[in-house]
């Protein structure tokens, strides 16, 4: 079968399989094991205001991803 670059379908690690539900749990381990990559800095950003956020462009493929999320409260 032949794959294209641009629709690559995700890798999934042998201990989950994509059918198995997430488990908080589950979720709790990947946090912990992402924590060492997450670099606090030392002084907050201040927010940007939306007017000065210009040329940020997404990917079909991620808007599709993002529109198939659930809305919040879901």
């Amino acid at each position: 079968m032949a794959v294209n670059a641009k629709h690559r379908m995700p890798q999934y690690s042998a201990e989950r399989a994509p059918e198995t539900p997430e488990t908080l749990e589950s979720l709790r381990g990947d946090c912990v094991r992402m924590v060492p990559h997450w670099a606090v800095p030392a002084v907050p950003a201040a927010p940007v205001p939306p007017s000065l956020i210009h040329g940020v462009t997404v990917s079909a493929a991620s808007a599709r991803v993002i529109d198939g999320m659930a809305e919040y409260g879901d």
